[in-house]
């Protein structure tokens, strides 16, 4: 799909920082763009007030995305495990359910999911995730596994889907477009540091590049030291 081909756009968890900044992407790419946001944080989208619309609502209610996804030809979904009640899973479903054949939908999500299993954690990455799943669901607060069931939904879907895999995020002035490779483990990726404005701007590039339709790409700061010493290799792809 050409940029040309890309007119509006439906931010699915638009209030949060990563939202925000991609709404700020999208914007300055001339689309139009409707975002999602629980109703509490409606006032947190402030900033672009008259220059997007703005549907409120849980995103893992399937009425409140089927109005916002209405007419849009790509849809950028933060896939946040928030509670115990498959708020990730429900939201990847909604999106999946309602946006028109043949839109551009692109998820987000951490480096802890896998598409086919070939990725390459350490030891110490594994026990992190596993103590943070067992602490967060006792506290009922996120359900590490629902986004995995999200991303799930989505490698099993038809559809036009990129699934962003993120390292660690930082705040900064942005770095440039992210390198990416398609399994963590990639020394590519050793420098496991991305500034959140970056993982934004790859989100929205990735409306527009085929090249990452059905692909799961785990990225990273293109400035880290495991991308600058693979600068030589075609995009960190592995």
């Amino acid at each position: 799909m050409g940029t040309e081909r890309v007119k509006k756009v439906c931010i699915v968890g638009a209030s949060g920082k990563l939202g925000q900044y991609m709404v700020r992407h999208a914007l300055e790419r001339g689309y139009e763009v409707v975002g999602v946001c629980r109703e509490r944080s409606v006032p947190k989208l402030a900033a672009f007030e008259g220059r997007m619309t703005v549907v409120p609502g849980p995103t893992n209610d399937p009425e409140v995305i089927r109005r916002a996804v209405a007419g849009c030809d790509g849809v950028l979904t933060v896939l946040v495990p928030w509670g115990v009640r498959q708020y990730a899973s429900g939201t990847a479903q909604a999106v999946l359910d309602h946006a028109r054949p043949g839109a551009r939908l692109v998820f987000s999500c951490g480096w802890h999911i896998t598409r086919d299993g070939k990725d390459r954690y350490s030891w110490s990455f594994r026990a992190a995730v596993r103590i943070a799943a067992r602490v967060a669901k006792l506290l009922r607060y996120v359900e590490i596994d629902d986004q995995v069931e999200a991303c799930r939904r989505v490698f099993a879907s038809d559809t036009r889907w990129t699934v962003v895999r993120g390292s660690s995020l930082e705040e900064g002035e942005s770095q440039g477009l992210p390198v990416w490779s398609r399994h963590v483990g990639d020394p590519v990726l050793a420098g496991n540091l991305t500034r959140r404005v970056d993982f934004a701007l790859f989100m929205v590039e990735a409306l527009t590049d085929d090249t990452l339709v059905r692909e799961a790409p785990a990225i990273v700061g293109r400035l880290t030291p495991g991308a600058l010493a693979h600068a030589g290799e075609a995009g960190g792809r592995s």
